[in-house]
């Protein structure tokens, strides 16, 4: 167990403590889902005060790490609880109804990283990743098209029947079956119009417009493990994002 000894010493205290917490979170100490340890517990493990392990707690929540639930105590984030399932999807009904997708695994298959995602991923050109092709519905209405890259390393034995036999969200698949936590991720959005494939898969003509993201995906550490690229027709939809 690391120490504060052993931690930065110029940092606030609080901050040595959220170091702490998340080397355990890194670590695998506690699981996605899995309560931490109450304040009062972690307090007498590093030798503080329980207010600054509450402060600690408190970046951590705010950064999406850890969910409160009153009366119940802190527990790891999980993609699979309802309420973070659709953290990172930002597309939104025009009617402001309760968007729910419908998914479609196309195909899964192992391809060499190009030089552009090997700089992404942090390894060397052509080195093997996981591709996977998705479409989701809305009301039966293609609506996203994604081009999914997986590190092959981490995500050894995921096969399309894995894929397609899982009926929860995709970041829930990836913790329960292979534990891996996304945690943060950057985005990148462009206004363009559908090619051919894209359209062909949307049901679109072809040159209508579409918003393509292109999502690169964090875990503990800063380390990438997935990057995306989706088109998502927009035509009763809108992308919501939400500036603090």
């Amino acid at each position: 167990m690391r120490t504060l000894e052993q931690s930065a010493s110029f940092s606030p205290l609080y901050q040595q403590i959220k170091e702490l917490i998340l080397g355990g979170l890194q670590a695998g100490e506690w699981q996605p889902g899995q309560a931490i340890p109450s304040e009062m517990d972690l307090a007498e493990r590093y030798k503080v005060s329980q207010g600054t392990v509450r402060k600690a707690i408190d970046e951590l929540a705010s950064e999406n790490l850890v969910v409160r639930h009153q009366g119940k105590g802190t527990f790891v984030a999980s993609h699979r609880e309802e309420a973070v399932q659709y953290r990172f999807l930002r597309l939104v009904p025009d009617n402001g109804k309760e968007l729910i997708l419908k998914s479609k695994f196309l195909s899964c298959e192992t391809v060499q990283a190009n030089e552009a995602l090997a700089k992404q991923f942090n390894i060397k050109n052509k080195d093997s990743l996981i591709l996977i092709k998705r479409v989701q519905s809305f009301h039966g209405r293609p609506v996203v098209y994604e081009l999914i890259y997986l590190l092959a390393a981490r995500f050894q034995g995921i096969t399309l029947e894995h894929l397609t036999s899982w009926s929860g969200p995709l970041y829930g698949f990836y913790e329960t079956e292979f534990a891996t936590h996304m945690v943060r991720a950057e985005e990148h959005i462009k206004a363009l119009g559908a090619d051919r494939l894209v359209a062909g898969h949307l049901s679109l003509n072809e040159a209508a417009p579409v918003l393509q993201v292109e999502r690169r995906t964090f875990t503990y550490g800063n380390k990438t493990v997935e990057v995306r690229l989706a088109h998502y027709e927009t035509q009763d939809l809108h992308y919501a994002n939400d500036l603090n």
